[in-house]
């Protein structure tokens, strides 16, 4: 397996400088740049880059722009790097797409480990490595209503299988929980069916994901309901 490849964005010239000397000598391959645009060109004619450390203020587009058209055509793992810590400003960055936040200034140790583990959650499951494996990694029979994930089948119940199979016919786009619930169970939404929804998608991770503490295929969307990639 060749080296991981990282993209920069950040406008400031001293962090990315300290970015690069950081992953090159952790033996990643680094792309860096200090605007979104450039960014955005790169990772549209190089779909084997791992990861992305996105910065939120910059000038001409913000990290949070940015990471919204990105996520137009990509879902490359992204790590907001920023000043900003505000709950809300964390909200919006997560909103935007962002799969994890780090505070400036911040630890090269905890840098590296979240680099690390974005990567290793995204790519390096069960010997799955490309995005073609990743979108057949889990598979519905619906004739036998079976589902498989790396041609293991799993033990769903009819509930879960009729959710897996509503989020994955609407792969890449948020599902609030008022038309999850409709759809599935086939009733009247109440307030009180967000909780047997919570239930059940805890229930429904567990099996399909290999760390339903740190979900990849199913993601809560903060303020959106919950999207399957």
């Amino acid at each position: 397996m060749g080296k991981r490849k990282v993209l920069i964005v950040d406008d400031e010239p001293d962090i990315r400088e300290i970015l690069e000397l950081l992953l090159k000598s952790n033996n990643y391959e680094v792309f860096s740049f200090a605007d979104g645009e450039s960014a955005i060109n790169i990772l549209k004619n190089n779909t084997d880059i791992d990861l992305v450390i996105l910065d939120v203020m910059m000038p001409y587009e913000d990290g949070i722009t940015v990471m919204k058209k990105i996520r137009e055509f990509s879902n490359i793992p992204a790590l907001f790097l920023t000043a900003k810590t505000q709950e809300s400003d964390k909200a919006e960055a997560y909103a935007s797409g962002g799969d994890d936040y780090l505070a400036k200034p911040f630890s090269q140790n905890e840098l590296l480990m979240k680099v690390n583990s974005l990567i290793r959650r995204y790519r390096d499951y069960s010997g799955v490595d490309d995005e073609k494996n990743k979108e057949d990694a889990i598979v519905i029979d619906e004739k036998n209503k079976k589902v498989y994930k790396l041609g293991v089948e799993l033990n769903l119940t009819d509930t879960e299988y009729d959710m897996l199979k509503f989020f994955m016919e609407n792969r890449g786009k948020p599902v609030d929980t008022k038309t999850l619930y409709e759809k599935v169970w086939g009733e009247k939404y109440i307030a009180s069916a967000a909780n047997t929804i919570m239930v059940h998608i805890l229930n429904l991770r567990k099996k399909i994901e290999d760390d339903h503490t740190a979900p990849m295929y199913l993601k809560t969307i903060w303020g959106k309901g919950y999207q399957f990639d």
